[in-house]
């Protein structure tokens, strides 16, 4: 994938922004992902890949984590959530998502679906 799509200038302070106020379910997997805990791999978190900003990036793996919250839970933004996998699907990349209960009640099992992911063993 071309690095011109990824952290563009203009998301900049976005993404900081929301690297600064992220939800407690972020804050949560972000404890269990971060400095290669998981199986060496590193993750990014609040990272944009074209016009869009994930929540977590693996880079060696192609691999974007989602943690949705209730806003996710309605007609609109279930559409745009099934764009966004679609097309960041189209850039070659593997879309995961985890609702913000599932990380609070089993995070060990959403660490076992992130590692079912890895392409590389």
């Amino acid at each position: 994938m071309n690095n011109e799509l990824h952290n563009r200038k203009y998301l900049k302070e976005f993404r900081k922004t929301l690297r600064n106020n992220p939800t407690k379910a972020e804050s949560k997997l972000w404890q269990a992902l971060r400095k290669r805990q998981l199986e060496g791999r590193k993750f990014r978190r609040q990272h944009s890949i074209v016009n869009y900003i994930v929540d977590f990036y693996c880079p060696e793996e192609k691999l974007v984590i989602e943690v949705d919250g209730s806003v996710h839970h309605n007609t609109i933004n279930s559409d745009y959530d099934h764009k966004r996998t679609e097309d960041l699907n189209a850039f070659g990349l593997q879309v995961i998502r985890f609702t913000n209960d599932e990380v609070f009640e089993s995070l060990d099992h959403i660490l076992e679906r992130i590692k079912q992911n890895f392409k590389r063993k």
